[in-house]
């Protein structure tokens, strides 16, 4: 029994904690301007992972190309990715909006691995991309909501997409075996670095109130750490194609957590996307139906 739950504990965990993160970017938001909140948590989780890799002694990487390879996939899928999720949000644009456009990650994804990876995606996995982003539309609910004013609202959400798409073929090819906290400290670092001059762009401002410290140590330990965590874990250990297809899940997730937190509405839509959702995902991760040839040069 135990062999059989082990290996959807960690996709399970990964999801849950995922779609709990647009709620909490859109609670930290009403406290704080999107750069100085994102930088913050950066910064917070910076020093968190710098403490545990000097209490317990472990090796940062030497070599200069190590080093670049991590901080280039943390750049691309935490910094970029962020900066889509928490500045789209910002201008405008609803967290259902923005997670249907992350949601065409795993068909971007997919149709790169093919390339840069080897991974011979099968006509049924491909299928169950298509219907899956069905069953995100579905979830979320389309109300044609998208008007020429949230233009720069869907532009970094498209940002966000193609940072986490990217990072996440990056960190596969170039820099998979990496150290999860000596890695972290490299990527949280370089992320911190790249929104730094985003600052002088915004209005600053931060009202530290219960509700925002709260949302700031849950997106710097829970996200930052713990969910980047995981998902390089998986990556590591599956095609990159089949974790990306995860991200089908989250706006599911996101919706089901609303409910509670939010108090958020769900409409029978909703349940029909997530049945579509779920029956896409095992025609994606059915076994046998993806064979990976890595290419590790």
């Amino acid at each position: 029994m135990l062999k059989i739950v082990k290996p959807y504990v960690v996709p399970l965990v990964f999801i849950i904690l995922s779609g709990s993160g647009f709620v909490c970017i859109k609670v930290g938001l009403e406290y704080s301007s999107s750069m100085v909140f994102l930088e913050l948590r950066y910064i917070v989780a910076f020093v968190i992972l710098l403490l545990i890799a000097f209490i317990f002694k472990m090796k940062f990487p030497k070599n200069l190309n190590d080093i670049f390879h991590i901080s280039i996939a943390g750049i691309l899928s935490s910094g970029l990715f962020s900066i889509g999720s928490f500045n789209s949000i910002n201008y405008g644009l609803s967290p259902a909006f923005f997670s249907l456009i992350i949601s065409l990650q795993p068909i971007v994804v997919s149709f790169f691995a093919m390339k840069f990876l080897d991974e011979n995606v099968s006509k049924r996995a491909w299928i169950g991309l298509i219907l899956g982003f069905i069953g995100v539309a579905l979830v979320l609910g389309l109300d044609g909501e998208i008007n020429k004013n949230q233009l720069i609202a869907v532009l970094l959400a498209i940002l966000g997409l193609i940072g986490r798409s990217f990072g996440s073929l990056y960190q596969k090819k170039y820099c998979s075996n990496m150290n999860l906290v000596t890695g972290g400290v490299i990527q949280t670092f370089a992320s911190a670095i790249i929104v730094l001059p985003l600052l002088y762009f915004e209005d600053i401002r931060v009202n530290f109130t219960t509700e925002f410290i709260i949302a700031l140590v849950y997106m710097s330990v829970v996200v930052s750490i713990g969910v980047m965590s995981l998902l390089y874990y998986m990556i590591r250990h599956k095609e990159v194609s089949k974790v990306s297809s995860l991200f089908y899940l989250l706006p599911v997730s996101s919706s089901i957590i609303a409910y509670f937190v939010l108090n958020k509405d769900l409409e029978l839509n909703v349940f029909v996307g997530i049945v579509i959702v779920l029956i896409a995902m095992n025609l994606i991760n059915k076994k046998q139906q993806v064979q990976t040839i890595l290419n590790k040069g």
